[in-house]
């Protein structure tokens, strides 16, 4: 095992000499990163706010119910977490500096690093918009070893981005996934196949996916506290405790993951949700918030090149009650005008609301290249004049900015509501 974090490095120690063949074979075996964004937004807020590095940075709307949706270090070390709410966030951390999340800003930087994944490997799976895992056992002749390979992707990630990355380096997803969480932030860890087991047994029983804290207080009045003890324990045990999750979890212990990297699409939808901070049962106020959100995903389905086949509608009531219905399209639309047609016939779909509603979103979902589809013209011509409408409207907010240009709908007076 070896790691290297704030450019220092250590090894496990030293192994017998072996043939080139023999390192190239043992080099494969270990050849699965994960390499995940350190703080991802605060960083690429912190490009062009250098002056708050080293400080407690929160991103998200400064509001009652609207969640935390990343924090610096410095905040972390508060109590500070992702998807906490706010209001929690700002009485542990009340020195922490607020900002506003720019989503189009994450999404280019997350488009150019995942054509920096594409440059090292065809083998890229994408997580989320700042992390995946690479399998770079064909890249190793060409690149050099999986550490080698590790600290090129750090290098062009701080070069080209500006931000850090923190890379783990395994024989499996699982502990390239650990391994990655173990060395953040800015840092590197190898854990080599033979090293695999005896560095997950030294682990609390929570480091296992699937053993969450419910999980892990069961777990833990059985006295299994750490990865060694679920891998000592009777499988029968397990599964009598856990259920058909007591296989999968029995496996991750003796590090068993057979799973390849298998690339896909980053985004299987895209879409925008909003809670509103009165629950709300006013239907022009639900409309407006409907045609902000379909402008929202309509403008990330087009900065990202794709098409939507299928509108979703989510909506959620005051007992947290939660609701979703979903309509497939004859032709796939990136408009927001279309989207929001079809998500205002999803909500009269719904009938008489019994309460009023505290959320209210909507996805794009069964994207495809916009490429590599033929648009179909409608035979309503207001249809392409929509879409022509707002292409003109993403090139104006390039140039002024995002906020430049509503529809006057929109500047209508109404009740706040906050990103979730």
């Amino acid at each position: 095992m070896s790691q290297e974090a704030f450019g220092g490095a250590q090894s496990a120690g030293s192994r017998p000499a072996r043939s080139a063949e023999d390192a190239l074979r043992e080099m494969r075996r270990t050849s699965i990163l994960h390499v995940d964004m350190d703080a991802f937004f605060v960083s690429v807020e912190l490009r062009s706010r250098p002056e708050l590095r080293g400080k407690p940075v929160i991103v998200g709307f400064p509001a009652e119910r609207s969640v935390v949706l990343s924090a610096s270090y410095e905040a972390r070390a508060t109590g500070v977490k992702s998807a906490m709410p706010m209001s929690i966030a700002m009485r542990r951390c009340p020195s922490a500096v607020i900002i506003n999340p720019r989503h189009k800003e994450y999404y280019e930087v997350s488009a150019r690093l995942m054509e920096i994944f594409a440059s090292i490997t065809d083998l890229v799976e994408p997580l989320s918009v700042d992390e995946a895992f690479l399998d770079v056992s064909g890249a190793i002749r060409r690149l050099g070893s999986p550490m080698d390979i590790g600290h090129l992707i750090r290098r062009r990630v701080l070069s080209e981005l500006g931000i850090t990355a923190s890379v783990g380096i395994a024989s499996t997803k699982f502990v390239a996934k650990i391994a990655s969480t173990r060395c953040k932030p800015d840092g590197i860890l190898q854990i080599d196949a033979e090293d695999s087991v005896p560095y997950l047994h030294g682990l609390p029983v929570g480091a296992l996916w699937g053993v969450g804290g419910k999980t892990a207080e069961v777990l833990s009045r059985l006295g299994i506290r750490t990865v060694a003890d679920v891998a000592a324990t009777p499988l029968a045990s397990l599964k009598k405790v856990l259920g058909a999750s007591g296989e999968h979890v029995h496996r991750l212990s003796m590090g068993i993951d057979p799973r390849p990297v298998t690339p896909a699409r980053l985004e299987k939808s895209i879409g925008a949700e909003e809670t509103f901070s009165v629950d709300t049962a006013d239907e022009a106020l639900l409309h407006r918030e409907l045609l902000r959100l379909s402008h929202r995903t309509a403008i990330r389905l087009r900065s990202s090149g794709m098409l939507a086949r299928t509108v979703a509608l989510k909506l959620r009531y005051s007992d947290f009650s939660t609701v979703t219905r979903s309509r497939t399209v004859q032709t796939p639309v990136d408009s927001a005008q279309l989207i929001y047609q079809v998500a205002v016939q999803l909500l009269d779909s719904l009938g008489a609301r019994s309460m009023s509603v505290r959320l209210v979103g909507i996805r794009a979902e069964q994207l495809e290249p916009a490429g590599q589809t033929s648009l179909q013209l409608s035979l309503d011509r207001r249809d392409d004049n929509w879409r022509a409408a707002e292409q003109a409207l993403d090139r104006v907010s390039e140039r002024f900015g995002s906020k430049t240009l509503l529809p006057a709908r929109l500047l209508e007076p109404g009740k706040p509501a906050t990103d979730t």
